[in-house]
């Protein structure tokens, strides 16, 4: 068992993430696109809980709402108890940076920092410039460690050009965790992965989630992968259209 903070298994129970209501719509010259159309779901603590839907279905747009990286025509969004709409900008992102870690598809590393500085930016980026340089060492010891557990201790100082797909999705589920926030938001985490290294990287997610205790949304278009989380939720035109605990058909 890794050496890593596991507080949040004693997390009481309850909602880690909800919406209520949501509704998304963006204005294209003279008409209105609505893409959401009153989306509400709830992500238990702990929980491993699976999207899924066909491209177009709205998934991205909700994700980015959840991750409070956009805001909602309607409706509102409760991340660990705290109501984000009725924060200003800076103390949304100050909740996002502090309770959501993020995982993409196409990992979204700068490209002029090594691996151990992309792993560091949540850090930075929370303490800022002065705060965050008195600090620097506890996090770099962090970093490192959960890097190197990620068996990546010889690629710690590698761009991202010169690391391999699986890689550098490592060192992105390392940055999404250097906060210990207890939610993961992951989208399509092994879609830019050939099977075998996409397997891997999802071992390595599944293990983190459940030893730190963490509640995970992953949105996937993968069943078999649907089929290993503990709920299944489906998104068809801009709605929730089917909760599943049940194991998938095949």
């Amino acid at each position: 068992m890794s050496q890593h903070s596991t507080h949040h298994g004693d997390t009481p129970p309850g909602n880690a993430l909800t919406c209520e209501g949501i509704r998304r719509s963006f204005k294209i010259g003279e008409r209105r696109l609505e893409i959401l159309h009153g989306v509400s779901l709830e992500l238990r603590r702990g929980e491993r809980l699976a999207l899924m839907g066909t491209s177009g279905a709205g998934k991205t747009t909700l994700l980015n709402i959840l991750g409070l990286l956009d805001t909602p025509t309607e409706g509102c969004v409760h991340v660990d108890g705290q109501e984000a709409g009725r924060l200003g900008s800076t103390d949304r992102a100050l909740l996002r940076n502090q309770k959501i870690g993020f995982i993409f598809q196409f990992y979204h590393l700068l490209p002029e920092l090594s691996s151990l500085e992309n792993a560091l930016l949540p850090a930075m980026i929370l303490h800022g410039r002065g705060a965050f340089r008195s600090r620097r060492p506890e996090f770099e010891d962090r970093a490192t460690a959960m890097l190197t557990r990620f068996g990546l201790a010889q690629r710690l100082q590698h761009r991202p050009s010169q690391l391999s797909g699986g890689e550098q999705q490592r060192v992105a589920i390392a940055r999404a965790l250097l906060l210990d926030p207890p939610i993961l938001i992951a989208d399509e985490p092994t879609g830019n992965l050939d099977r075998g290294t996409g397997e891997k990287v999802l071992e390595l997610l599944f293990d983190e989630q459940k030893e730190r205790g963490v509640s995970l949304l992953l949105v996937t278009h993968d069943e078999r992968l649907a089929r290993r989380c503990d709920r299944v939720l489906y998104m068809e035109d801009g709605l929730i259209q089917g909760d599943s605990s049940a194991p998938i058909p095949t």
